[in-house]
């Protein structure tokens, strides 16, 4: 596939590059490209190893819907298909027909002898468009010729990490049955959670800071509250909301969204003082009926995703207006300019 083109860098760590992009050809049909190859030389066993597993695992699932689409291989990484959706930490779906959904997808794979195992992390889901489930991120899964009772014991976890999910976002559809088996984890899993899994956050965080999810990254997670503590203590703020985007020098970059009654002093929130890349005030976030921020309005709009995002408000007019005020002002052209900021490398265009 000599004739793809990068739109935008979604992720870079020590393992690979990961841009979104589209075949010359087909310049509306969006395009993962995996470039291993770009990994530095004291990583590059462990990151093709990570490759051939996600290669191995995308062939077993071909066609298998919720699942990415390989397309093509080659000396520096592969092709895949871009998934559509949501991240679950930003969706935060509340409805059974999600969850059915994605017990659904999870049945399908272990029928296709596939078990993911790294589905704890809710940046591995997505909530697609239409509201189904979506799995992505298969450089951890594992193709099993054999049903014995590994496969049997990881097919269990990936289902108990679904149960996760459910509980954290809509845990009234939680059954007797499920709170027993969240509390059932396997041998196996236990042992991982008190020995390995230490070594694994020290390695990847801490040594490779290999960031989670596609394009959606872990910086909230290891920077957030302090962004929304210090844009907090300004004067008149009175909520923050963060969103990532991706950002062609980090790979991600956050999005502060600063909720203020009064108008900021420019100068002061230019001297914010944290890591968030980009602050924007407004007057009021987008909320549920409930209270909650949107923040699946908020991701849309620092993605510049603008067609998602009236297709989310179409039904309610007083949101589609206030997301539309807080469009017009939006701060991320990274979308514009990224053919001056990445220029195609040789690996890209293989």
């Amino acid at each position: 596939m000599q004739n793809f083109v990068t739109d935008t860098v979604l992720k870079r760590d020590v393992f690979s590059e990961t841009h979104k992009g589209h075949l010359t050809d087909d310049p509306e049909t969006s395009v993962i490209r995996r470039i291993v190859s770009a990994a530095p030389w004291w990583s590059k066993p462990l990151a093709w190893t990570l490759a051939r597993r996600e290669i191995r695992a995308l062939k077993a699932v071909r066609g298998l819907p919720g699942t990415p689409q390989l397309l093509a291989t080659d000396k520096d990484g592969l092709f895949r298909t871009w998934s559509e959706g949501t991240p679950l930490h930003l969706a935060r779906p509340s409805h059974a027909a999600f969850y059915r959904d994605a017990a659904l997808l999870l049945r399908n794979m272990r029928r296709a002898g596939i078990t993911h195992n790294d589905l704890a992390k809710p940046q591995n889901w997505l909530m697609t468009p239409d509201g189904n489930a979506a799995v992505i991120d298969f450089q951890l899964a594992s193709l099993h010729r054999r049903r014995g009772s590994l496969f049997h014991t990881m097919a269990y976890e990936d289902f108990r990490h679904l149960l996760k999910q459910k509980r954290a976002f809509a845990p009234h559809l939680l059954t007797p049955t499920g709170k027993r088996l969240l509390a059932r984890r396997s041998l196996p899993s236990r042992i991982w959670m008190a020995t390995g899994k230490r070594v694994y956050n020290l390695v990847t965080r801490g040594i490779f800071n290999w960031s989670d999810g596609e394009g959606t990254g872990d910086r909230i997670d290891n920077e957030g509250a302090t962004i929304r503590d210090s844009l907090s203590a300004l004067p008149g703020v009175t909520d923050v909301a963060l969103a990532t985007y991706p950002f062609p020098r980090k790979g991600t970059g956050i999005y502060a969204f600063v909720e203020a009654g009064v108008e900021l002093d420019p100068q002061r929130v230019e001297r914010h003082g944290t890591s968030a890349d980009l602050v924007q005030q407004v007057d009021r976030l987008p909320r549920d009926e409930e209270g909650n921020v949107r923040t699946d309005l908020l991701q849309l709009i620092a993605m510049n995703r603008m067609q998602e995002l009236e297709e989310r408000t179409a039904s309610d007019p007083f949101l589609r207006k206030l997301t539309s005020e807080i469009s017009a002002g939006r701060l991320n052209m990274t979308d514009r300019r990224i053919a001056s900021q990445e220029p195609n490398s040789d690996a890209s265009q293989n």
